[in-house]
């Protein structure tokens, strides 16, 4: 066994690449990072997950984030996927130093097994779990640039610096194979869930769009076949949500009367009348893809906000970011088999056909039917399981857009803002559609309930021996 985890360590790629290029971006992300070179002290016996802190879990995320913003083809649903299999891979490679904590694998979705560790032997969490997080993401975003590319391996042999430099080596050894095992088993339980490489597929040319009065319609951003039309088929990571009913939309109809003319006169009305917080809070969660790490990553990093507010430990951050990832994955495959099941119209096509043909919203419609809200689903699925972990009034300031600069067209400001609950975010995520002119009330009020229960099915998981 100890030849085999020899010739497998000796096998990880990053440490057959040129020395002197990792040498150079190893500095460039020091600045980006802020890599310690502080050592972890050798312990006579084994130590536990909490017994690491969450620095090697946080670097990881921000990276995800970063490499979510800067790769092309990372669309919020394709963003979703890759922060859900990133936080399970996190979790995996440390849940055996979690001695409350059990593993995944039997629980999810067609995930039957995961490698396991060595009886009696003793293991450096850190390090696997920098293993494991630099292999996954070597693989969920292969289409990434040379330079992203080239961060992911410098960020790997920093953190190995740090936290192998004092420890024995056959602990090192044995730690980053079974690090590198997880990740590889877990990517390639991914490729078979319907999502793989849908980076290279957001607008499928051979989709049909269907055509009935009040139908999704092509909006000012000119598309004419929405995104990932076909992404609500995909496997969900927790089976209990692969079973939800759909949520039922109000009637179609463009008489004064009824409650569908209602609340997209309701749309209309308040875009007239924005005041300066309600156009900051539009903004604030527009998380346009490129521009930001769009809508799901705004939730991983109020992930990352949390366990750095709470001091978390590797193994509290490693749950934290597993339900996280999970909670926006699944909430995005839900909410798309939705989408697609009504192919609902946008407020700014009923509103133009039926109340002001003249009108433009606050925000421009993204390229997808309206019902329900990706906003809502995702924010109230994420929500749901950071409050379980954190407590329902657990008080926080999101920071994710502050260094941005003004948005001159809209007359705003990127500011952080306090919450005292994580519902809050949610509530907060789902409104500024509203504000934006992008969704009526039924679909933030049907996205946030139906995200609850998808939260709370991913709760419901046996987490804890």
């Amino acid at each position: 066994m100890t030849n085999t985890l020899s010739s497998l360590y000796h096998s990880i790629p990053i440490f057959k690449k040129n020395i002197q290029t990792i040498g150079a971006a190893t500095l460039l992300l020091s600045g980006l990072y802020g890599c310690s070179t502080s050592s972890q002290e050798v312990q006579p016996v084994e130590k536990t997950a909490d017994t690491y802190s969450a620095e090697v879990a946080d670097k990881w995320a921000q990276l995800t984030l970063r490499l979510t913003r800067t790769t092309p083809g990372f669309s919020p649903p394709v963003a979703s996927r890759a922060m859900g299999y990133a936080g399970l891979t996190l979790y995996e490679a440390v849940v055996p130093g979690m001695p409350a904590n059990q593993s995944m694998a039997g629980q999810l979705n067609q995930l039957e097994s995961l490698p396991t560790v060595e009886a009696g032997q003793t293991y450096n969490w850190a390090l696997s779990a920098n293993a494991a997080q630099a292999e996954i993401l070597r693989n969920l975003y292969a289409n990434t640039s040379a330079a992203n590319k080239a961060t992911i391996d410098s960020l790997e042999v920093a953190l190995h610096t740090d936290y192998a430099q004092e420890e024995q080596t056959e602990v090192v050894e044995r730690s980053e194979v079974f690090g590198k095992a997880i990740a590889t088993s877990i990517f390639e339980w991914s490729r078979s869930d319907g999502g793989h490489e849908g980076y290279a597929r957001n607008f499928p040319a051979d989709y049909v769009v269907p055509v009935f009065n009040g139908s999704w319609r092509p909006t000012e951003n000119g598309r004419t076949v929405p995104m990932q039309p076909y992404w609500g088929r995909n496997r969900t990571f927790v089976v209990q949500n692969s079973v939800m009913p759909l949520p039922q939309p109000l009637q179609i109809s463009t008489s004064p009367t009824s409650q569908y003319y209602a609340q997209h006169l309701e749309v209309y009305t308040k875009n007239k009348s924005l005041t300066q917080e309600e156009k900051e809070i539009a903004i604030w969660w527009a998380d346009d893809p490129s521009e930001t790490s769009t809508p799901p990553g705004h939730s991983y990093n109020l992930a990352r906000i949390a366990l750095k507010t709470a001091g978390a430990d590797l193994g509290k951050a490693a749950e934290t970011l597993a339900r996280t990832g999970i909670a926006v994955a699944d909430a995005f495959i839900l909410c798309w088999k939705c989408k697609y099941a009504f192919s609902a119209e946008r407020p700014y096509t009923f509103v133009r056909r039926a109340i002001d043909p003249n009108w433009i919203p606050f925000w421009p419609a993204p390229p997808f039917p309206s019902y329900t809200s990706g906003h809502a689903y995702q924010s109230g699925a994420a929500a749901t399981v950071l409050a379980a972990l954190y407590g329902p009034n657990f008080k926080f300031t999101d920071d994710t857009h502050v260094g941005r600069i003004r948005d001159v067209q809209r007359g705003a400001d990127f500011k952080a803002r306090g919450f005292n609950s994580f519902w809050e975010t949610a509530e907060e995520s789902a409104y500024s559609r509203f504000l934006g002119g992008i969704h009526t009330r039924q679909d933030n009020d049907t996205g946030l309930k139906e995200g609850r229960k998808i939260g709370q099915n991913i709760n419901d998981l046996n987490w804890k021996r």
